[in-house]
């Protein structure tokens, strides 16, 4: 096949979009936007990068930090929420052999992120709105430090973001308890305590005899109870941007709100406790449930443990609504409690709900080999890696004497924030992702297993140079959130910047080889209506 042909066809033509059915032809929406703004995000990062080794002189300090505000939010929210939403759009309906509840759900979902994302991106860059992520009290507020117009208009974009947050929570739910039109009753509330983990709880007080079986697969039960995070944090996350909306509309409007009561440390927690939820307890449960459907694919065995890997999701779950505190380590004005109980008591206790579900998936793997090391197998590795370097990291930072060392310094953002995300994180994702698109796309051959190689060792160690070297500037005292116009960490800052730019290449050669496996006319075929019956059509 010419070159011509299988960029605008695929492979061998093996992609139809003809073929697919509305629910795969969402998925593959939501992954591919999902992807170009991890493009936008690595070219953010590499812009920052650059301005730590020498300040671009067309760029000016706010800009920089209204790059700064937007490059986590993107990553997170626009990047992150679109291909996980997608894929577990697909896979909960796929892996329950039922429909989706509602296609017209699922496409809201991916449409209200995907705006909500631009509104606020643009919003960053057109307004230099630049209060960072954190968001802190009265900071997201302060009309005389930050455009009115520009901070509302951010916040409406995050507010779209999280409407479509919560269509997929909805979603989700109803897909798992509904019963599709001429099945027979399926038993709703039985279906949901099995998801939740309720039943599992029950049956650790009951004879083995008298066990409830469990009606949900463990893939589907840790969708959930990370579903019940995204939740949690979408209302969260809603409320605080209304309370910021109705100070800015007010000052547009011309009355000045500020002197009303807003304790700030209160707002601190609450908004912790929120962001937190996706930070530590969404990301580790949605993980956790990643790792254990691709351990069954690559293997094609059940689940090493699955009944302590049900019960571990389950407190891994309760655990994500009790950690908040460790972000507030440093405050002086925190109580000493929740520093110690939150903020070092419960976060150690990561190590053992994230280490057992390590421990699950590589003995499982173990049982299975000699495995063949595919795509998808060896990125599942790279991101038992990449949590098993970014976790302790962690925990190192949750601990009193240290954090007042490491709190605000590189070190966060390097060995932990970015290790966990670039590696840990999207090395899951490119793993589901590799094993995936062929289900995606009925049986469609990846395009090249050379560019696949140069993408796994470009990220891998893209991502965990970048992250070590901006630790060592962290550890020599180079503070995040800070330009440094003088260079006194130049070399550390060269050394990251060579490692983002392998991170930048890396994804390119992998966007390429989604380009060349899909072909143009296919990318433009997923956004065209289905001639399927998405519930007559489900993949076998």
């Amino acid at each position: 096949m010419s070159f011509i042909n299988t960029l605008m066809n695929g492979e061998g033509g093996t992609f139809k979009p003809d073929s697919q059915t509305s629910l795969q032809k969402i998925a593959l929406r939501m992954v591919i936007f999902g992807l170009i703004f991890y493009l936008m995000t690595a070219v953010e990062g590499m812009i920052m990068r650059i301005y730590q080794i020498e300040p671009i002189s067309q760029i000016e300090p706010k800009q920089f930090f209204a790059i700064m505000t937007a490059h986590p939010l993107v990553g997170i929210f626009g990047s992150t929420y679109n291909i996980v939403f997608g894929a577990f759009l697909f896979l909960v309906p796929f892996l329950m052999k039922k429909p989706i509840w509602s296609i017209k759900l699922a496409n809201w979902t991916f449409l209200l992120i995907t705006i909500g994302t631009f509104i606020f991106w643009t919003a960053g860059f057109i307004s230099h709105y630049a209060p960072l992520y954190t968001l802190y009290w009265p900071l997201p507020a302060d009309f005389e430090q930050f455009s009115v117009v520009g901070g509302t208009i951010f916040i409406l974009g995050i507010a779209i973001l999280m409407v479509g947050a919560v269509f997929f929570v909805i979603n989700i739910f109803k897909t798992i308890m509904y019963t599709p039109e001429g099945w027979e009753k399926q038993p709703s509330r039985s279906l949901l305590a099995s998801a939740l983990g309720v039943s599992g709880v029950e049956n650790i007080f009951k004879r083995k005899n008298k066990r409830k079986e469990h009606l949900v697969s463990l893939p589907v039960a840790a969708i959930a109870r990370g579903t019940v995070d995204v939740a949690l944090n979408s209302g969260i996350i809603l409320f605080t941007g209304v309370l910021i909306l109705v100070y800015m509309v007010a000052a547009i409007l011309g009355y000045d709100l500020k002197e009303s009561a807003i304790d700030a440390l209160l707002y601190k927690n609450w908004f912790w406790w929120g962001l937190d939820l996706v930070a530590d307890g969404l990301v580790l449960i949605f993980v956790a449930g990643t790792w254990y459907l691709l351990a069954t694919l690559i293997t094609g065995k059940q689940l090493f443990m699955q009944n302590i890997a049900r019960a571990a999701l389950l407190l891994e779950l309760v655990v994500s609504w009790t950690v908040w505190s460790h972000h507030l380590m440093s405050d002086q004005a925190q109580p000493g409690f929740l520093k110690v109980f939150s903020g070092e008591m419960v976060t150690a206790f990561e190590l053992i709900t994230q280490g057992l579900a390590f421990f699950i998936v590589l003995a499982t793997l173990w049982s299975a080999r000699p495995l063949k090391m595919t795509n998808p197998l060896k990125f599942l590795l790279g991101g038992l890696l990449g949590f098993a370097l970014a976790v302790p990291a962690g925990i190192m930072q949750a601990d009193l004497g240290l954090n007042r060392i490491l709190h605000n310094t590189q070190w966060i953002i390097g060995p932990h924030v970015h290790v966990a995300i670039l590696i840990g994180l999207s090395m899951t994702l490119y793993s589901a992702i590799y094993i995936l698109l062929p289900i995606l796309t009925n049986g469609g051959k990846w395009y090249s297993n050379k560019l696949a190689n140069i993408h796994f060792w470009g990220h891998l160690i893209g991502g965990i140079g970048m992250g070590a070297f901006m630790g060592m500037a962290g550890l020599k005292g180079m503070l995040r959130r800070t330009i440094y116009f003088e260079g006194e960490y130049n070399l550390y800052m060269i050394l990251a910047g060579i490692c983002g730019a392998l991170l930048l290449i890396s994804f390119l050669v992998f966007f390429v080889n989604i380009v060349m496996t899909v072909g143009i006319n296919g990318a433009l075929g997923i956004f065209k209506k289905s001639k399927l019956d998405t519930r007559e059509a489900l993949p076998a």
